[in-house]
């Protein structure tokens, strides 16, 4: 394990919210920072992965009010699509009910970005975790929290320049459940895991490329109300970072399944004491899944597994 960078260098006292690209061999991470979460000059953070070492973090965004005054971001969420280019989603807002959605995108695996374009309303693009792109069709997991007491999960579907929202999937006087992450099926199938407050990791299936989706249910897989994210390999299995805990965020684990049912822990990433969430997932080009989560909210730490 190694941090994208030591707690003594960081370049701000809080950091959360990692997601994770390759683009041309190289692995890039985004994070958000500032003095809290919700503190007004929270900004997004960037940095690459090359030779084994992280890049000096910089900042590629940075939030505004409707008055120009500085604005918390929120929950980047980066993404190459194959025949396009590096796109940065990420929210803009006082509080996660306000959220505006915007994205940059780039053409040179980061080192310069687009102006920040307003997508809408929060519910638009990806909300935490990385969006799957089937044919013209980009899938992205959304949701919102409009309360606390009603946590709804959708998905938002670009087609051109089209978006549609499905959802919301949940019942929930069953599941408060938000920030879903997918997983595609060889025999077509996608399945969306969701983080929920009933302290369990909820799923649903769709059979129709997202447009439909089943009741959701219970994994029998613990959850303390934390992010999660999972990566459908490149042999077909699947892969969940997940807190293989109820209450507390302090155990890290990874688990993987053949059919996405069947889930067999593989790893323990963390076990101490304090905050070890928000993981991060994917599977590069040479078959290695690299994982980013945030350790104790003050840096971001990397993990490498080979081998699978």
């Amino acid at each position: 394990m190694n941090a994208i960078y030591p707690e003594q260098c960081a370049p701000t006292p809080s950091c959360h919210a990692s997601t994770l690209a390759e683009v041309e061999g190289r692995i890039i991470a985004a994070w958000f920072g500032g003095e809290h979460e919700n503190h007004p000059e929270v900004k997004i953070y960037f940095a690459e992965f090359t030779d084994g070492i992280w890049s000096t973090p910089k900042i590629i965004a940075r939030g505004r009010g409707p008055h120009g005054e500085p604005s918390a971001c929120w929950n980047p969420v980066l993404f190459k699509d194959p025949e396009g280019p590096l796109t940065l989603f990420y929210k803009i807002g006082v509080t996660i009910a306000g959220w505006q959605t915007f994205k940059k995108t780039s053409e040179d695996a980061g080192l310069t970005w687009s102006h920040a374009e307003h997508l809408g309303g929060g519910i638009e693009g990806p909300v935490r975790n990385k969006p799957i792109k089937l044919g013209d069709r980009l899938i992205c997991p959304s949701s919102t929290e409009p309360s606390w007491r009603a946590w709804l999960t959708y998905f938002s579907i670009q087609q051109s320049d089209r978006w549609t929202l499905i959802g919301p999937l949940n019942d929930i006087a069953e599941f408060q459940a938000i920030q879903p992450t997918l997983l595609t099926h060889r025999d077509g199938r996608l399945q969306a895991l969701c983080r929920t407050r009933q302290g369990v990791i909820a799923e649903t299936w769709s059979e129709d490329q997202g447009d439909s989706w089943s009741a959701m249910k219970s994994t029998g897989l613990p959850n303390p109300n934390s992010g999660i994210d999972a990566v459908t390999l490149k042999d077909g299995r699947h892969l969940l970072v997940y807190n293989d805990t109820v209450k507390v965020r302090s155990q890290l684990s990874v688990a993987i399944s053949e059919d996405g049912e069947r889930w067999d822990k593989i790893e323990e990433l963390e076990s101490g004491v304090g905050e070890f969430s928000y993981p991060a997932v994917i599977q590069v080009s040479n078959c290695d899944v690299h994982i980013t989560y945030t350790n104790q909210r003050n840096t971001i730490s990397h993990r490498v597994l080979s081998q699978l």
